[in-house]
């Protein structure tokens, strides 16, 4: 079946971004407006002082309110079909204005470290800025001159450019060869059907997915290798630039979150791949296959289990597993899901996988390629559990803490995945379904938890040999995916070539030191909703969604009941996993 057209699919499965901006008229002249306004904020510059700070931190929010609107409601619509030129014009626009109010407020925390402490401590003294202040102050050693934080935000559109062309060249450039079946039946490949085709029972389909999908970022290996080097090279520069001893150290501190936190997950996770290992060698088991390889690990290994799940059971379902958080959190979930939150299908030029987005004074948005499968139901309650956490944080918090850091936007997703499991768990009575769900779970766990992992090394180790001046070629990063993907999955599978690619496919290598807080906020979520199923801890979960970016990370966690600090929630992840394995090994 051919991927249809955006114009194709019904309104009824769309977003509806009208409701940022009725028309694109509204915002130009939104843009129009703030261009003009950016020098209200300049007209501080060489001025700020204890008695003008509230002042200007109010200007401050609002403007910024605005400008994140725009920009967000430019790239949602440049996100629907990435071939169309007019919404594409209005993103890099969008980029530009950012640029510009990223240069116009740059002055800012330089001059308030130039204010005495005491003063400035004073002047927001029980206004909602004292964290934000004290966080500056805090961050004092890596801000820099006026002069040279004006130009580190005007170079940041080139900052963004490996991004930015890898965004494209995957979006919008990179064709894919069909997929054969075992009925020699020719199948469209796309990002959003790479993935059910991996999940299918037939393994002439699987392979030919994989290999073709593989072929078309292998024949562009030069460029994604010049892109993702490019990328670290500039984490490096901005590491050095601001003071901080190292890219890694540059992407942690400002969270007050230490390496140790980091380096402990490598470490920890490390001692339990015997367990991967072992569910390495029972998937070979139980698929009763000579050799596994790599595009034999989605496809379930429980025989004749429906796994079609269309959209309208779905969301019946999801809504069912979120009743422990409570009647508020169901009512509004439910609008969400009825009231123009999400955006259901692919359809040609929209961007791949899924994501939450959204602008302060708004619902959120979410972007779907939902294919008709339990993983696609997956897929949505967790893209809706960051839609919940930014629903809540945006009704409880001014603009100045209404986002949230990445380390705990993972814990909110998943989360919701777990409660989808335990619900599915206790309702499903047939036992191959049963062991099928469980197998599911242990699914995540290897996707996320160990997958996420091996990720977070990866970016290390090149970030690392970045520092110490080695190149990063095709084949440097080729070599460290495969050395990792041997010490990560033992010796049950065939190490086909083409995974040793998959680093070439990844995003979110290109926000250093992302993925990580996917594993940590695995585990952290693992642990929460046995709390809120047996508990009763749904209050203090609540609790942590409304307080957005009110404190650091680790603190916030701690309000829910839960210390990413030490190494003892992610080892009691793994201790899940390993009661699931053992469930399946005496099943099997």
């Amino acid at each position: 079946m051919s991927i249809k057209e955006r114009n194709e699919i019904s309104d009824d499965f769309k977003w509806k971004i009208t409701d940022l901006y009725e028309s694109n008229s509204l915002w130009q002249k939104d843009f129009d407006a703030v261009s003009q306004r950016l020098c209200e904020i300049s007209a501080f510059k060489g001025k700020l002082c204890a008695e003008n700070v509230l002042e200007l931190f109010k200007l401050k929010d609002d403007i910024g309110n605005m400008v994140e609107k725009i920009y967000v409601y430019a790239n949602l619509r440049a996100y629907e079909d990435s071939s169309d030129t007019f919404y594409q014009g209005l993103s890099d626009k969008a980029d530009s204005l950012i640029t510009l109010y990223s240069s116009s407020v740059s002055f800012i925390e330089p001059e308030l470290l130039s204010i005495n402490e005491n003063e400035l401590l004073n002047a927001v003294s029980g206004s909602i800025y004292t964290h934000y202040v004290e966080d500056i102050l805090k961050s004092k050693a890596h801000i820099l001159s006026a002069e040279k934080e004006e130009l580190m935000a005007q170079v940041y559109e080139i900052a963004q450019a490996p991004e930015n062309i890898f965004s494209m060249l995957e979006n919008a450039d990179l064709t894919f060869d069909d997929a054969v079946d075992s009925n020699d039946k020719r199948l469209t490949l796309s990002h959003g059907k790479y993935s059910s085709y991996l999940e299918s029972t037939d393994r002439k389909l699987r392979e030919s997915a994989f290999k073709a999908y593989y072929k078309s970022f292998y024949n562009h290996k030069n460029t994604i290798s010049a892109t993702y080097s490019s990328s670290v090279k500039k984490d490096v520069f901005n590491a050095k630039v601001r003071n901080y001893s190292s890219s890694l150290n540059a992407a942690l501190e400002p969270n007050n979150i230490n390496e140790s936190v980091y380096k402990n997950l490598i470490v920890t996770v490390e001692k339990y791949l015997p367990l991967l290992h072992r569910y390495i060698g029972l998937r070979k088991m139980r698929l009763d296959v000579d050799k596994l390889h790599f595009y034999d690990l989605y496809t379930p290994i429980v025989d004749n289990v429906n796994t079609f799940k269309d959209y309208e059971s779905a969301k019946e379902t999801v809504t069912e597993a979120v009743k422990p958080l409570g009647k508020e959190y169901i009512k509004i979930f439910k609008e969400g899901l009825e009231s123009g939150w999400v955006d259901i299908y692919e359809n040609k030029g929209k961007r791949s996988g899924a994501y939450s987005w959204g602008a302060y004074g708004s619902h959120p948005f979410v972007s779907l390629n939902y294919d008709n499968t339990i993983n696609s139901m997956f897929t949505l309650i967790h893209e809706m559990g960051h839609a919940m956490h930014s629903y809540y944080t945006w009704l409880s918090q001014p603009y100045i803490y209404g986002d949230y850091t990445i380390f705990v936007a993972e814990v909110a997703s998943t989360v919701n995945e777990a409660l989808l499991m335990e619900h599915l768990l206790k309702t499903t009575e047939n036992e191959k379904q049963r062991l099928y769900l469980i197998n599911y779970f242990m699914e995540q766990f290897r996707g996320t938890l160990f997958r996420q992992t091996m990720f977070a090394e990866f970016e290390l180790i090149a970030h690392e040999k970045c520092e110490k001046g080695e190149p990063l070629t095709f084949d440097t990063l080729t070599e460290i995916y495969k050395k990792l993907n041997i010490k990560y999955y033992g010796n049950d599978i065939e190490l086909d070539d083409e995974i040793n690619y998959e680093w070439m496919r990844i995003p979110h290598f290109y926000t250093a030191f992302y993925v990580y807080q996917y594993a940590t906020g695995y585990s952290a979520a693992v642990a929460l909703s046995q709390k809120i199923i047996n508990d009763n801890g749904a209050e203090d979960y609540i609790k942590f969604l409304k307080s957005g970016s009110s404190d650091y990370p680790i603190n916030l966690l701690k309000i829910a009941g839960i210390d990413m600090s030490v190494p003892e929630p992610t080892e009691n992840a793994l201790k899940v996993f390993e009661k699931l394995l053992i469930q399946m090994e005496e099943l099997s």
